[in-house]
């Protein structure tokens, strides 16, 4: 007697598609939205910036012209940018919950249809 899974129908294939690529998506995208992802730049411009004030030597300001910013003022910003660092309890703490509720959600869901896929193989111990 082999095991023969469940039927699904065409309907509920494309539901469990549309499904998957739903939380998919809003798992990438999602933190990005909440602001708790992401490359955030701080910039702390120079005033009255000139390419030595700015670090850039001979070499590198050629390399700024051949992108088009001739000018330091233009290049201020973003050569005086840096990442922040900052961190957050809060969304850390958020974090380690929905990682260990989804870890749980997950045993949980697999035991089940591991034991109905036992029921149904081998019959019921009770």
């Amino acid at each position: 007697m082999a095991y023969e899974p469940k039927k699904q129908s065409l309907s509920g294939q494309i539901g469990d598609v549309f499904t998957l690529l739903i939380l998919t998506v809003g798992a990438l995208y999602i933190p990005l939205y909440l602001g708790l992802a992401g490359a955030a730049k701080v910039p702390n411009p120079i005033e009255n910036p000139t390419w030595e004030a700015l670090g850039q030597n001979a070499a590198e300001q050629k390399q700024w012209a051949a992108l088009g910013i001739t000018d330091p003022a233009a290049a201020n910003d973003i050569i005086t940018a840096r990442f922040d660092y900052s961190f957050s309890w809060t969304a850390l703490i958020v974090m380690v919950i929905l990682v260990i509720g989804y870890f749980v959600l997950v045993v949980r869901l697999s035991d089940k249809e591991y034991r109905e896929v036992l029921d149904e193989r081998f019959g019921s111990k009770r």
